[in-house]
């Protein structure tokens, strides 16, 4: 069963929080295509631990309270997608990389675009930093919750230095 709420936020936006029985299984923004939609067997459940959790975790990272996350993860994936994550999310706060460097630090130097795709469809935003991947020379490159979000969580990190 997923159960599900929505997490209202100045700086991000509406944030769609998914978790199973135990653990958070995405943070999506809302408004963007790589957000699914709601099916019929999704209970809504703001009560749920894992979600209330999250909710609490976000809003201190984003309010600058916060730098690491504590929370129970669950990401489906490929291998190949799960291993991109798992690089992002060792990304240490406040830190950038490159796509080209995630693809080496993932063992596959020369799958940059694919490393930029499993980037891309990381189901737990935030939380598994996507944000930190950035294109050659520092270009911001591409986000699935759009630019704007990408510059203004680069920036709720470098304020906190």
């Amino acid at each position: 069963m997923t159960s599900y709420c929505t997490l209202k936020t100045a700086l991000a936006g509406d944030l769609l929080l998914t978790a199973n029985a135990t653990q958070l299984t995405g943070v999506y923004f809302s408004d963007c295509e790589h957000a699914p939609a709601i099916e019929e067997d999704w209970e809504p459940n703001p009560r749920h631990a894992v979600l209330r959790q999250a909710g609490d975790e976000l809003h201190d990272y984003l309010w600058g309270k916060r730098t690491r996350f504590s929370l129970p993860l669950f990401a489906a994936g490929t291998d190949f997608q799960k291993e991109i994550w798992r690089q992002i999310a060792m990304v240490p706060f406040g830190e950038t990389i490159s796509y080209s460097e995630l693809a080496r630090r993932a063992g596959v130097p020369r799958a940059i675009r694919a490393a930029g795709t499993a980037t891309g469809k990381n189901p737990l935003s935030i939380i598994v930093p996507c944000h930190r991947v950035l294109g050659k020379h520092g270009m911001l490159g591409g986000y699935a919750g759009g630019l704007d979000r990408k510059k203004r969580l680069l920036e709720v990190e470098s304020l906190l230095f």
